[in-house]
């Protein structure tokens, strides 16, 4: 997959700076070296962008441009660390607290806004990193945004337009690996009757920036259709979203049918908030369970070891 690049118009609206200054930094000071297309239009790694973004929070806080336009980017990036709070800038967008970015994250979603959230996640990718963005910034915007469904407070049509504009925002800028025959794959989806999938779009990030290769098979999936992607496929593990409902009399059933239709070697994994509803049945079937992102990432790491 190639590295998904950006117009200098793109890198300067993610850092926060004016095309102008990117122009300037470049030129003048080295401060970053952008590939060009054929006709000489820059473009920007995701590398890059926030390259600029560190140097123009360390500018705002007093530093000068020439003396640490070269720095490496781990230098860049303790350096703002370092920043004392005083001088930390606070008033841009980029610089809002995790809580700020969710709910500016929501509201754009109330408006059907698709270009003021993809903004939001781009500057949240920018300075936390895709591990970041999916653990403080994506994994309690869903949380907030399934409360909200539940509540009554917004429709369907806004969840599905959070879950659709969240994974294509995820493929877009998933970071790309060198596949070969030994990468391990993993099916990703929900269980039939399971409607919400931006958990799902989540584990599937996950996996990818952990350097699986992902099968996502969307929403609501019978057992048997789950299990035919994942033999034919080869998959060393299954990855389920459970998010609601969590009282669905007919997927404890669903559950241990796929359990059985899949070759005993292979992992099933079942997360999400409607999960521990089901978790006589996960224990039931073997299922390794992931209460919450963090708690998958060691899960994956071990099924990641063939067996034997």
């Amino acid at each position: 997959m190639a590295e998904v690049q950006h117009s200098i118009k793109v890198a300067a609206r993610l850092s926060g700076l004016t095309t102008h200054v990117i122009r300037v930094w470049e030129k003048r000071y080295d401060a970053v070296s952008p590939d060009r297309t054929d006709t000489n239009r820059r473009l920007y790694s995701k590398e890059e962008i926030e390259r600029l973004n560190l140097l123009r929070l360390a500018t705002e806080a007093g530093h000068s441009i020439g003396n640490i336009a070269r720095l490496p980017a781990e230098q860049l990036r303790k350096l703002v660390e370092e920043l004392p709070p005083a001088k930390t800038p606070t008033h841009t967008a980029s610089a809002r607290s995790v809580d700020e970015v969710v709910e500016a994250a929501v509201n754009a979603t109330r408006n059907l806004n698709a270009t003021e959230l993809e903004d939001i996640l781009g500057r949240a990718a920018v300075m936390h990193g895709q591990h970041g963005l999916l653990e403080n910034v994506i994994s309690p915007f869903a949380v907030k945004i399934g409360d909200l469904w539940r509540e009554g407070v917004i429709t369907a049509a806004h969840e599905h337009f959070a879950s659709v504009l969240v994974r294509s925002f995820l493929i877009r800028n998933s970071r790309p690996y060198a596949l070969n025959g030994n990468t391990p794959t993993l099916v990703v989806g929900t269980p039939a009757g399971q409607l919400h999938e931006i958990g799902a779009v989540m584990v599937a990030a996950a996996a990818n920036d952990m350097g699986w290769r992902v099968v996502y098979l969307g929403a609501s999936l019978p057992a048997m259709e789950i299990a035919g992607a994942a033999i034919q496929n080869k998959a060393r593990a299954v990855a389920l979203s459970i998010v609601f409902p969590g009282d669905d009399p007919n997927l404890a059933a669903e559950l241990e049918i796929l359990r059985t239709l899949l070759p005993e070697e292979m992992g099933l994994i079942a997360g999400g908030r409607a999960a521990e509803s089901y978790k006589p049945t996960l224990q039931k079937i073997g299922a390794l369970h992931a209460n919450e992102l963090r708690e998958l990432y060691p899960i994956l790491e071990r099924l990641r070891m063939p067996v034997g």
